[in-house]
Order: C-alpha cells, then structure tokens, then sequence
C-alpha cells in the first residue's frame, strides 16, 4: 500500500468531468469561486459555454442548480463540503431534495484530511446532514478508480446524488477492471473474525489495518461501502453473520455516518456488537492531514489499536 500511486479524488472528479464532457453535451458544471481547488476549471476551460462560476454564493449556486435540473438538464454543483453542506442545507433540501431533481452535489476537501484548513473547513457532519433528506445518494469513492466510476453513476442515476471527495492523495488500490455500482458494497478483503466496513480513504487505512492484525492472528473482513445510502443491506448481514463483531471506519463524525447507517440496519435486523471508529464527537484542528489522521486515529495504526481493543 504504501507504494501505491496516490491520486485526491478531487482530481479524478475534474478528469472524469472532462471525459464526459466529450461524451456529452446535455450537462452542466456549477462552481463557487472554488475551480482549481475542486478541479472543474478543467472542464471550465474546455467547456466554457457549459460551465458557470457562481462566485461566493453556494446558497444561489444549488438554487441556479435546481433551476437547471427543472429544465431536464443534467448539472453538477461544485464547492467544498463545509459550504455545499453547511451553508446551502436549506436550499439542498428544498429546492433539490424536495421536489427529486437530478443535481450531483460534488463537495470536495470533506473530513478532517482537510488539515491546515482547520475546524470551520473540516466538514464532519456532511454524511449525516444529507442521508437525512429524503431520496438523497451519499456516495463516498475510495480511490482515484472509484471517484471516476462514481462521477458517471451520478451522470446516469436519477434524483439528488451527494458525491463525497477529499483534499489528500490517497492510495489507488483499484485497477481498470474494478466495477462500481451505487448501492453496492464490495469486499476488499476476506476474513473471519470481523468484519470492517470502511469508506473514502479509510478503506487504504482499513486494509493496511487488516495487514498488520493478520500477522498477529487476526482476521478482518474489510468491506468498501461507497454507497452509504442506500447502503447494501444484504452484504452487510451476511458479513456480520460470518464475523459476529462489526467494525466501522469513516472521516466524519460517528454520530449520522457510516457508523449510524450500518448501526440502522444491523440493530433492527441482525443484532450484532458494533464499535465506530471516526471523530468522536469533536472538533478538528489545523494541522498537516496525516498528522491529523494519526491525532484522531485514523491512520492505519490506529484502526488497527481500535479493532484489537474491540475485539479485546
């Protein structure tokens, strides 16, 4: 893992918008003064006729979004999670959410890998304020090869799609043949002993996590749970009835994400001892993204010390 080409998901958002826009011309791109961050100033430059700088406006941008999405356009809406999120939440939900109009809400530097960017930049509750509106698609891509297959499932799906992407370089762990599909999990790993539901780029730290505690005799199945909602029910049962003991890794808060989608289905229809690994109901600080990742131990190390204890 460490040698593994590392690539920010942001980029392979802007890359993929740029091969689609080749392919076709029936969509939109939607930014908030924020193109050579989240990497639409690529599509921008080729495509200029399709692409509209909406300045520091979010609020306005969702609702200029929605107002294209009501033509039967397709339209990605482009700024950083902290603002997508935080500051156009009523607008998500009632001009997108509410009347089910196919926007893709692409927020880029998501989650505490943010780094010197600090607390007010570091979205944590971005996962749990949308799988909260009705009819909404979280998708959360691991690595470079799944951004770029999540970027065309939103393209193709229907209705209010958020599409989670980060700041930092994470590992490319899939090749050109791996296949994505909303609503699927995958296995990454197989294992006996518990099972590890991870998204985003704590599927690297999941799977380095899963090495360093089989040398020790224990044995994780690490699953690659992309799409939180709707999130696959039936790969999740039948990996908690294998294991007995589930473990969950996201860069978020625990409280809403990950933790809390696999804790819905697996309380009402599998019983089963849970232990969520993320940001514990705090706050980030600035600081370098690794640095950060090891301080609230998100690395591979501390997954693995979270998963031991658990186990414990």
């Amino acid at each position: 893992m460490a040698d593994a080409k590392r690539i920010a998901t942001r980029q392979s958002y802007g890359e993929e918008l740029l091969a689609l826009g080749a392919e076709h011309d029936d969509f939109m791109v939607l930014d908030a003064d924020l193109a050579a961050s989240t990497k639409t100033g690529m599509f921008g430059a080729k495509y200029p006729d399709r692409f509209v700088d909406c300045g520091i406006a979010e609020q306005n941008m969702m609702s200029v979004a929605a107002g294209i999405a009501a033509t039967g356009h397709k339209v990605f809406a482009s700024t950083f999670a902290m603002f997508a999120v935080g500051r156009a939440f009523e607008q998500i939900r009632n001009s997108i959410g509410y009347p089910n109009l196919h926007v893709v809400i692409a927020a880029s530097h998501a989650g505490i890998s943010v780094g010197e960017d600090g607390a007010t930049h570091q979205c944590l509750e971005d996962i749990a304020l949308m799988r909260t509106i009705p009819g909404m698609t979280v998708v959360v891509p691991a690595d470079d090869t799944e951004a770029k297959a999540a970027v065309r499932a939103a393209y193709e799906a229907n209705g209010p799609f958020y599409l989670r992407l980060g700041r930092l370089a994470v590992p490319v762990i899939h090749g050109d043949d791996y296949k994505f599909e909303v609503g699927k999990g995958v296995v990454e790993r197989e294992g006996t002993d518990v099972t590890v539901v991870a998204c985003g780029l704590m599927v690297a730290s999941a799977l380095e996590a899963a090495e360093t505690l089989a040398a020790k005799g224990i044995s994780c199945e690490v699953i690659n749970m992309a799409t939180i909602k709707p999130i696959d029910e039936d790969l999740l049962i039948a990996s908690a009835r294998k294991t007995g003991r589930v473990v969950t890794v996201e860069e978020g808060t625990v409280i809403g994400g990950l933790g809390s989608a696999v804790c819905d289905v697996l309380s009402e229809k599998l019983p089963t001892p849970v232990k969520k690994v993320g940001v514990q109901d705090k706050f980030g600080v600035s600081g370098p993204a690794l640095e950060l990742l090891a301080k609230y131990q998100l690395d591979a190390k501390g997954v693995a010390s979270s998963i031991e204890h658990f186990l414990r």
